[in-house]
């Protein structure tokens, strides 16, 4: 009976193992063959090359910017402000979910606005920016920020309000505070929440700094899309929307990691 089981297990294991490598290698097919037509398109003129570029004009514009080091420095432009953003809505977004949650007053109050800012189109934020902050680095981070940080708070607030009422009970039947109540209960059972939060807010981060940067950088894949889209050098911004799509498939795989690593824990 247990080979039997076991058997059955392994067969399973096995089966599960043989779907995952099929899917991977039909994504990879996939983007071959996007890749190919595209370039096929090109070459006969089916696509217009000057305006829809091709792989192989892409790739040679890239290797180009690799000899002299640009291509390196607009990405890790990029790069740095995104993990900033990034950083700075985490940290806002849980302190202000804490402040909300210890001080029931104020979370009536601003909750409204908090609604009101998070479906506010940030473009719209973009102009009034760079009249306060001006034409630097602060307006980037400021514009990635404001893109999640009100979601943030509201989605993480959401969750400590979720939290079982039983479990807040049994501290402060034990003579426990609110300070108790949120470092033994509601922070370790909303961790999966943060975590989860923080992989849409990695995408969000990049989003908003290429807005930013399309409005005020003289730097960074943002600056490269708008400034090739206006004096025609498009092998310059598919160059640069690839190298963007790359870089979010990447920062996702590094939350997805640490999601697998402290996000399963179960409180």
């Amino acid at each position: 009976m247990d080979k039997s089981v076991s058997l059955k297990q392994q067969e399973y294991i096995h089966t599960i193992a043989k779907r995952k490598k099929s899917v991977f290698y039909i994504r990879i097919l996939i983007l071959i063959g996007f890749f190919a037509l595209w370039e096929i398109c090109a070459r006969l003129n089916i696509l217009d090359p000057f305006i829809f570029s091709s792989p192989y004009r892409i790739f040679h514009c890239f290797l180009s910017m690799t000899k002299d080091g640009s291509i390196f420095y607009h990405t890790g432009i990029t790069i740095g402000e995104t993990l900033v953003s990034f950083f700075f809505v985490t940290v806002v977004g849980i302190l202000m979910a804490v402040l909300l949650w210890l001080n029931q007053s104020l979370s009536e109050i601003f909750e409204p606005y908090l609604v009101v800012l998070n479906s506010l189109p940030k473009t719209a934020l973009a102009p009034v920016l760079i009249v306060w902050l001006g034409n630097n680095i602060k307006t980037i981070i400021v514009a990635a920020v404001s893109v999640a940080v009100f979601g943030t708070i509201l989605t993480i607030y959401t969750g400590f309000q979720s939290v079982d009422p039983e479990k807040i009970k049994l501290i402060y039947t034990f003579r426990g505070n609110k300070k108790d109540v949120l470092l033994k209960v509601i922070i370790p059972s909303t961790i999966p929440l943060i975590i989860s939060t923080m992989k849409v807010n990695i995408g969000l981060s990049l989003v908003g700094v290429i807005i930013g940067e399309f409005l005020a950088a003289n730097a960074g894949l943002g600056y490269l899309i708008i400034y090739g889209s206006q004096v025609f050098k498009l092998d310059w911004v598919l160059m640069s929307i690839l190298i963007l799509c790359l870089l979010a498939a990447v920062l996702y795989q590094f939350t997805e990691i640490f999601e697998k690593k402290y996000g399963n824990t179960k409180h």
